[in-house]
């Protein structure tokens, strides 16, 4: 199924859920931000927020620094 992940057109398996699209990157979930179709998902729903053909997601990751 095809989506658009930060820009970028990618593939992706039907069903997956954006948990599992955060695991694909190898992301901790407690160090992204993660949107679909403009509207922020919350970490506490990433395993129940499934994907769909032609959403848009933005994946942000948070950095530290001092």
């Amino acid at each position: 199924m095809r989506v658009q992940i930060n820009g970028k057109d990618e593939d992706i398996d039907p069903g997956m859920t954006v948990a599992g699209l955060v695991g694909r990157y190898n992301l901790q979930p407690k160090h992204v931000a993660v949107e679909v179709n403009c509207d922020l998902v919350p970490r506490k729903v990433f395993d129940t927020t499934s994907l769909k053909e032609g959403d848009r997601i933005e994946i942000v990751t948070l950095v530290g620094g001092g």
